[in-house]
């Protein structure tokens, strides 16, 4: 019968692909993750936790606890909105960082990569402006690149973004929304000072435009005070995103939003038709890990392991590379950001570090418009020190290849 079908038309799949598909590209991270998996490789590359800090254990306990008390009800279908008790603990978790939130406010997602996907479906129309940092998050341009969005941008500095440059932008620019990182930023690894979040929230108000906030690191802060958050300063006009992927594990997939109760009631919309809710089960699982306290003590722990291998990154850069070369001190999170000499390709000096058996992420990715091509970012959080250290003398050895190789 099949082979009476042999020489039948069949699609011709290029050509029914929707135009939106156009507009999506690979990740540079997920395509390096390949080449990186070789054990011989030393890799800065992925925006990865220690996975020998995993409460593993606990997460055994939680799961046996989880299917013994409450089996049928955690492998059955749940709300879009979330499972109420751990939406109950996230609201009274960041009220205690100045976040006006009640559980109406929060929606559960599977990660908060999911929420940048639902902001995309639900605000952003062809040839809507967006306004971010110069470097952004990938992930956040990938997330919206399918939505068709015309972005602009403002640079940061070691206070992130700069702020004295915004209003002019928005004024000519008239931008739906402002996406920012505003504790130790993926790329840059900045923390946006106290005022610039003042005068952000103003600005954003005067011009109409809204604030997403993305937040997944915040909780890891190595020294310094911490900064209330951009959302408590205007709770009516900003999306605040956060996650449990930096500081419980990114395999269970598991993050949050915070929104006026009106915009989550349209962000659920969006959710039940991509996937009814997140699951179930990993919701409970999370909760009763929360519940428990491990959360607060692993976070403790994550920073102070998280803080020695960025202690230990900067040490070895201020040894093993040349001059002429800058880069961010971050007070937490896991990343820090290189700026080389204009005449310095990230690309090509990506390729002569991969010779070395070292990998990172050249800082083009990062930029909307594909410029930034003398800088790349570096994770301090995957390694040991001794191994961060053998990393860093690589690449500062194909740094100094590179650099002499001028003209």
């Amino acid at each position: 019968m099949s082979s009476s079908l042999t020489g039948k038309w069949t699609t011709n799949w290029d050509e029914v692909y929707s135009s939106r598909m156009g507009k999506m590209t690979s990740s540079i991270i997920r395509d390096l993750l390949k080449v990186t998996l070789q054990p011989e490789v030393i890799s800065f590359a992925g925006g990865l936790p220690a996975p020998e800090l995993f409460p593993v254990r606990e997460f055994r306990e939680a799961c046996a606890y989880v299917l013994e008390h409450d089996g049928q009800r955690a492998l059955q279908y749940g709300p879009t909105e979330g499972f109420p008790p751990l939406k109950e603990y996230l609201a009274e978790k960041v009220r205690k960082y100045g976040v006006p939130a009640e559980p109406e406010n929060i929606l559960l997602t599977c990660g908060s990569q999911q929420a940048l996907d639902l902001i995309g479906k639900v605000f952003i129309d062809p040839g809507d402006t967006i306004l971010t940092e110069a470097p952004t998050y990938l992930g956040a341009l990938q997330a919206w690149n399918a939505y068709a969005p015309r972005y602009v941008t403002v640079p940061l500095d070691q206070d992130g973004m700069r702020v004295d440059l915004l209003e002019d932008i928005l004024k000519k620019e008239k931008p739906k929304f402002i996406y920012v990182l505003p504790n130790f930023h993926n790329p840059a690894g900045t923390t946006l000072a106290r005022e610039r979040r003042h005068k952000l929230v103003e600005l954003a108000a005067k011009y109409g435009a809204f604030i997403v906030e993305d937040d997944p690191y915040g909780e890891l802060r190595f020294e310094g005070e911490d900064i209330e958050p951009i959302i408590s300063l205007h709770k009516e006009n900003v999306i605040y995103l956060s996650t449990f992927s930096k500081t419980l594990a990114p395999g269970i997939r598991l993050g949050w939003m915070i929104a006026p109760e009106r915009v989550i009631k349209k962000l659920v919309l969006a959710k039940q038709g991509a996937d009814l809710h997140t699951s179930t089960f990993v919701q409970y699982v999370a909760n009763d890990i929360c519940q428990r306290g491990i959360l607060k003590s692993h976070v403790k722990k994550i920073r102070k392991v998280y803080k020695e291998r960025r202690d230990c990154m900067l040490e070895a850069m201020e040894e093993y590379f040349p001059e002429g070369l800058t880069w961010t001190r971050p007070q937490g999170g896991l990343f820090l950001f290189v700026w080389m000499p204009e005449y310095i390709d990230s690309e090509k000096l990506m390729h002569k570090a991969l010779e070395e058996k070292v990998a990172f992420v050249p800082g083009y990715a990062f930029y909307p418009d594909g410029s930034g091509r003398n800088t790349f970012r570096l994770n301090f959080s995957c390694m040991g020190p001794d191994r961060i250290r053998e990393g860093i003398r690589r690449l500062g050895n194909a740094l100094k290849k590179e650099m002499s190789g001028k003209g």
